[in-house]
């Protein structure tokens, strides 16, 4: 029985040993620790959580991999470093095998750095990205270096023999910065590079034919920059290829055959070019992916284009193709983009039995005939289907309704008929239907009100007859309700209380006085009851809609005295004789420059004319009193000042921060008479500093509880990195006070107003083509700053107009950059479409994604370039500037109908200019969020205009 306790002693010894093993192979060198802990010292160990005291094994640090007691890998990536002393320490470590640096604020790479990391054989990989490098290194030693990243620096000027030593170098990124001059050619005298990324600079000139002595090259991605000429057929030398990018450049000529001998190519996109001809037969037969969007294409489509069984995504929409559609497609195919030629015939029926996986579905904007085949129901993946644009005709198949996951419905501007089959009423995730300008009858079935997931329902110029069902009020998604042109009748029932984009109900056959219960709709924008037969007077709640920006009652038969509606709301009520507006003057083009006369009935000339005067005159004086009436029944304030919770100043501008008083600030937002502006989110007041200084004071609207109001520090936290952002096109908070019911930030005065006021209101004659241009400029400098931000980027809720504000009439600035940051969607107590944006100005893709993006950001920026070339509103009698933009750009002959003729014609210069940004605007409102460029491109583009 003694053994026992032996037995023991010798697991706890040989424990004991395993454990000291385990010691002794964790720790590293001396050297090696003590370079740790000089370096923990330099980064400041509370940042990046290293100490030596809490965890004296380095090995165990985050960022930190070791291997046989010795550091191999080290990620200092987001660790706030800014200063390069930092590096040279790191190549003490002479065992290094990879290192990032990425997304910190270094702006040099220090001598030192270069020479001693140089001379690590075994240093395979360095990743600089996300920096502000402004000057690239020469790269001498590094023999053993295989990754190199530098992308989205602000490294700029010529490529020569920078990298030409590295003798081991297989992957090379240098996008997302400044570069100029010709492609680089000399990248290794090895010629062992496998991946070449080169997107987003700024280089020029032709394809270099040398790019096919490296055979290795796997993947190259050129897209983005200015990029001329054709592409050399000795790309096709290139055996090992997978993705060749091309994108966004201004390449021409004819596509090279020889691209389809790459037996390894698997994605081509050449997309946004001038390439001319036709489509290479053969180019898809190993390929998965092939783009070719927004080229000068030409000819039919190859018959065996869309058959080989690896393909998987094509996109030849916006070209010149014509013929017929191929009956053959791949079986595997998930997107096939045909939209924007002029391809005729039937849509083969046969086609889309054996098409199960097809996702994306767009045949818009061609002339394709006959009926919508039935055997589009087999295609029971489809998400997106869109046959807009067309010749179609016939009933819609019922067959559709089988399409159970369908989101996007658009088959608008066709010729179809008969009535909404009840089929579609399965389907449960559809957020867009537009059937809008067709020849549909019947009355709208009230199953419409089952899709509790749409979005966007479009019906207009239609055939539709009866009443609007009553049921439609349970569409609680519902953002968007278009039903102009048709002939609706009958009691007009509760309205869906998320409406916000637009509710028309123009030219149909409605009658009697305007329901009162429209004043419900809080969120809307625009509401269009023209071309009916209203009568009764204008509800004075209509004037109390708190977001409505155009009101359209044209023609109706409306009497009484048009309510005071807030200035920055566009109200057209011509066409009623009975009805007098002693209201603004009307802001349509066409009616700006007349003074508006109070309209008087012939019979009773004399009469109401004095009237007239004594009303205009009783106005006059107590206009001032309505507007403090009118601001309290919608901003609900009292007179009394906020009360303050907390107030912080963010500038470190000493001339503010000694010339702004919290207190005199809240007694100026206590007072509707200082009310500047107002939009969706936020009410602007001019507040008048005790030094005689003017402060924009922007009160942010708490509404639906989308404002992350209970989360100060949170709020503080993000405010603080605004007011530290340095752009001249860029509205910062200067300080901000939170108060028991909302928040108030702080901002420079803009004396000009905003750019909606100046260009669509009195001042529009003010802004020739130099403002515009500058503004145009300046707003997209802005939005590069942004969407650059070193460590996320900082995207817009709400891109308009209304929200660039003038500091003088070529000095435009962003505001409401705050709000992608307050806000929170997730406390939203109803839809996320809350967080839209400005109608005429909303991306089309948001109704179905519900995601604020970069692209959707450019399309907004799109729609105010087109707003300066045309002098229109984004809003234009109901229809949207972008869209009506897009129709007529096809055709050369209409380009000079589009501009301004104002402005157009003051120089063969100036129009040449403003031809030149007409195209940069066109591509920022493509229906495809793909095919818009970043917004780098497009200031690129706009300075290349000059």
């Amino acid at each position: 029985m003694t053994h026992r306790p032996i037995q023991n002693i010798h697991i706890i010894i040989l424990s004991f040993f395993f454990l000291l093993c385990s010691f002794v192979v964790s720790q590293l060198s001396s050297n090696q620790t003590s370079t740790m802990i000089k370096l923990s010292r330099l980064l400041n160990s509370s940042v990046t959580s290293w100490d030596v005291n809490n965890e004296p094994n380095p090995c165990s640090w985050k960022g930190v991999n070791c291997s046989n007691s010795l550091i191999t890998r080290l990620s200092l990536s987001g660790f706030g470093i800014s200063s390069s002393d930092v590096l040279p320490v790191v190549c003490q470590l002479g065992s290094l095998q990879s290192l990032d640096v990425s997304d910190n604020q270094l702006s040099s790479i220090p001598n030192e750095f270069m020479q001693s990391c140089g001379g690590i054989d075994g240093l395979k990989l360095l990743n600089f990205s996300k920096n502000e490098l402004v000057s690239l290194p020469t790269f001498n030693g590094f023999a053993g270096l295989e990754v190199l990243d530098f992308s989205s620096n602000n490294l700029n000027g010529n490529i020569n023999l920078q990298f030409d030593e590295l003798v081991s170098l297989k992957s090379l990124n240098l996008s997302k910065n400044k570069f100029n001059g010709f492609l680089p050619i000399n990248l290794g005298k090895t010629k062992a590079l496998e991946e070449l990324v080169l997107s987003g600079n700024a280089f020029h000139g032709e394809i270099p034919k040398g790019i096919a002595d490296y055979r290795n090259l796997t993947l190259i991605d050129l897209s983005a920059n200015n990029l001329s000429g054709s592409v050399p057929d000795r790309i096709g030398e290139l055996s090992k290829l997978e993705v060749l990018i091309l994108s966004a450049n201004n390449l021409d000529g004819r596509l090279p055959t020889s691209l389809a001998s790459i037996t390894t190519l698997s994605r081509f996109a050449a997309n946004q070019n001038k390439f001319s001809g036709p489509v290479p037969g053969g180019i898809t037969r190993f390929l998965r992916n092939l783009d070719l969007s927004y080229n000068k294409l030409l000819g039919v489509i190859p018959i065996d284009l869309l058959s080989h069984p690896n393909l998987q995504t094509i996109d030849l929409s916006v070209n010149m193709l014509e013929g017929s559609l191929p009956q053959n497609m791949s079986p595997n195919l998930v997107r096939l983009r045909l939209g924007s030629n002029l391809l005729i015939g039937e849509i083969p029926s046969t086609t889309f039995t054996s098409l199960e996986k097809l996702t994306y579905l767009e045949l818009d904007n061609n002339s394709f005939t006959g009926m919508i085949p039935q055997q589009l129901g087999s295609c029971r993946s489809l998400t997106l289907l869109n046959l807009a644009q067309n010749e179609l005709n016939g009933s819609l198949p019922i067959q559709l309704g089988s399409l159970g996951i369908l989101q996007v419905m658009n088959l608008q501007l066709n010729k179809l008929s008969g009535e909404i089959p009840s089929q579609f009423s399965q389907l449960k995730l559809l957020s867009t239907m537009n059937i809008s300008w067709n020849s549909l009858s019947g009355s709208i079935p009230s199953f419409l009100s089952n899709l509790t997931n749409l979005v966007n329902l479009n019906l207009r110029q239609n055939n539709l007859n009866g009443s609007i069902p009553n049921s439609i009020t349970n569409m609680r998604s519902l953002i968007e309700l278009q039903l102009g042109g048709n002939q609706l009748s009958g009691t007009i029932p509760m309205m869906p209380p998320r409406l916000q984009i637009a509710l028309n109900l123009s030219s149909n056959l409605f009658e009697g006085p305007i329901p009162t219960t429209f004043a419900r709709l809080n969120g809307l924008e625009v509401l269009d009851l023209s071309n009916n037969r209203f009568s009764g007077e204008i509800p004075q709640l209509l004037a109390q809609m708190p977001t409505l920006t155009q009101l359209l009652l044209t023609n109706n038969q409306l009497s009484g005295v048009v309510p005071q509606f807030s200035k920055w709301v566009s109200v057209d009520t011509r066409g009623n004789l009975k009805l007098i507006n002693v209201t603004a003057p009307d802001t349509s083009p066409e009616k700006r420059r007349k003074s508006v006369v109070v309209p008087i009935v012939i019979a009773l000339a004399a009469a109401i004319l004095a009237v007239g005067v004594v009303s205009i005159f009783v106005l006059s004086i107590s206009r001032r009193f309505y507007r403090v009436k009118d601001e309290h029944l919608q901003l609900g304030e009292d007179i009394s000042s906020p009360q303050v919770i907390q107030g912080n100043l963010l500038t470190g501008n000493g001339i503010h921060r000694s010339n702004i008083d919290f207190t005199k600030a809240m007694e100026a937002v206590a007072n509707p008479l200082n009310v500047e502006l107002k939009t969706r989110f936020s009410t602007y007041y001019k507040a008048v500093m005790p030094s005689g200084m003017s402060y924009f004071i922007k009160k942010l609207n708490w509404s639906d509880k989308i404002f992350q109001l209970g989360s100060h520090h949170k709020f503080d936290k993000e405010l603080e990195v605004l007011g530290k952002l340095s752009n001249s096109n860029v509205m910062t908070p200067l300080a901000y006070v939170l108060a028991s019911d909302s928040a108030y930030l702080f901002y420079e005065y803009a004396p000009k107003g905003t750019l909606f006021d100046v260009l669509h209101g009195c001042l529009e004659n003010a802004l020739d083509w130099a403002s515009r241009y500058s503004i145009a400029v300046g707003v997209a400098q802005g939005l590069t700053f942004l969407h650059g931000f070193t460590s996320n980027p900082i995207l817009l809720l709400d891109l308009s107009t209304r929200n660039i504000f003038l500091k003088s009439l070529k000095e435009p600035q962003i505001g409401d950059i705050e709000l992608c940051k307050v806000i929170d969607p997730s406390k939203s107590t109803g839809s996320l479409s809350t967080v839209a944006g400005s109608v005429g100005y909303i991306p089309p893709e948001y109704a179905y994604t519900m995601r604020v993006t970069m692209a959707g950001n450019v399309y907004s920026f799109g729609v105010i370039l087109l707003e300066l070339l045309t002098g229109k509103t984004a809003v234009n009698q109901g229809n949207e500037l972008a869209k009506w933009v897009l129709r007529n750009s096809a055709q050369q002959d209409k380009l000079d109908h589009i501009l301004d003729f104002n402005v157009s014609r003051t120089s063969l210069a100036v129009r040449s200019q403003m031809l030149t940004v007409l195209k940069v605007a066109v591509a920022c409102v493509s229906v495809s969020p793909e095919a818009r460029p970043k917004m780098k491109s497009v200031l690129r583009m706009l300075l290349n205009a000059r």
